[in-house]
């Protein structure tokens, strides 16, 4: 599997969920974005770390950084390495004595520590097919994201979306003015609410 190496290229407030931000990585040498939604506490954590304050009292993310320094840990990279369900998985790759070690993540955690240690981010060229979206320029100047070229997004592979998937989901389909998924977002989204 082709790794491609990512840069945070936005932090933002979610716009399809109250109290949820949405971090966007976007591919170092292409046009595919990444956005993954995540809480208040990592996006500050990670605003925190990018920004180089330094809070009164340290972050749980400074804690680990410092517990991971005192015992000569070093973080090499962060590699998000699957999505099921509309959930992204992370894996923190670290390094003691020449021993490479794998350490399981959040993802918004594993951003969070990559901006601490300034290590690299990877993911797999199958995550950005299913998730990612570009962003291409209007003739007004104005930026509209579609989807990813190639991306098997159909009414069988929404069902196994997670609800917060599924709201992300339908913000990238309406901005990308593709109404038919919209539509089908909509009603899945409908009939999950309905079990409730």
């Amino acid at each position: 599997m082709r790794r491609i190496e990512l840069d945070i290229v936005a932090l933002s407030h979610s716009m399809t969920q109250s109290h949820n931000y949405a971090v966007v990585l976007g591919e170092r040498k292409g046009q595919r974005r990444l956005p993954i939604v995540i809480g208040s506490f990592e996006a500050q954590a990670i605003a925190v770390a990018m920004e180089r304050m330094v809070p009164n009292r340290p972050l749980t993310h400074d804690l680990f950084k410092s517990t991971l320094d005192t015992f000569d840990i070093q973080l090499k990279e962060v590699v998000i390495n699957n999505l099921l369900d509309g959930i992204f998985y992370a894996r923190l790759i670290c390094v003691r004595d020449g021993e490479l070690f794998e350490i399981d993540s959040r993802t918004s955690d594993a951003i969070a520590m990559a901006v601490r240690f300034e290590c690299p981010i990877y993911t797999y060229d199958f995550i950005l097919e299913a998730a990612g979206v570009v962003l291409e320029e209007q003739e007004d100047g104005s930026l509209r994201a579609s989807q990813v070229a190639g991306s098997n997004l159909d009414s069988d592979s929404i069902e196994t979306f997670s609800m917060d998937a599924l709201q992300t989901k339908l913000q990238e389909v309406l901005e990308a003015e593709d109404y038919e998924m919209a539509a089908k977002i909509r009603d899945e989204i409908k009939r999950r609410q309905a079990k409730d």
